[in-house]
């Protein structure tokens, strides 16, 4: 029985909730990341100090870390708990720009991003934070869509907000950001029901 269509994506009720390994929005193309993707988001994003700041994770000092990251999380995607993807703009098909990373818990997708500091304010994030929430809610096993971010971190709370997804309130010590604090911080949380 299909349920439901965006952008070319059927959905069937018996399967699980996935992502395709590629696809588009309006003016990107993501795909899934891959071990091959670690010098190009070595380079992008994963040493830039502004772009980490309020990540899990300090920035990278050797490519390997991030090839070990990558590896880490490709096994994510095999058993659909995650769903990491690196983003190119349409226009420009070879500059890897970024990555988003879907995870899928029960009824529930969580969602985190980073983006290199020159695709910041062009709208990456939030067309795409968009496309995704919609693909998620659009799936009969998904019931809500969430993310989270530091208080202080106004332009990923724009970014949700503008996803559709509605302020429910403020986590005390959730998260910590080893860039800001060595204690856990604050954050907002955003989510979108059905």
């Amino acid at each position: 029985m299909q349920i439901g269509l965006i952008q070319g994506i059927t959905l069937r009720m018996t399967q699980a909730y996935r992502l395709p390994e590629e696809f588009e929005t309006t003016r990107y193309r993501l795909r899934r990341a891959v071990p091959g993707d670690a010098p190009a988001i070595f380079a992008s994003y994963a040493t830039d100090r502004a772009v980490t700041r309020y990540l899990s994770w300090r920035p990278h000092t050797q490519v390997r870390e991030t090839e070990e990251f990558l590896a880490a999380v490709a096994a994510e995607w095999e058993v659909g708990q995650g769903f990491p993807l690196v983003v190119f703009p349409r226009s420009e098909p070879t500059d890897l720009i970024g990555m988003f990373h879907p995870h899928v818990d029960g009824t529930t997708v969580t969602y985190g991003y980073v983006l290199a500091a020159r695709a910041w304010g062009h709208g990456c994030a939030s067309e795409v934070m968009t496309w995704l929430v919609e693909h998620a809610l659009i799936h009969p096993a998904i019931h809500r869509a969430e993310a989270f971010c530091d208080v202080d971190n106004r332009a990923s709370a724009r970014v949700m907000e503008k996803a559709g997804m509605a302020r429910e309130g403020l986590l005390r010590r959730l998260f910590l950001h080893p860039n800001v604090s060595p204690a856990p911080r604050d954050c907002f949380i955003y989510a979108k029901v059905r």
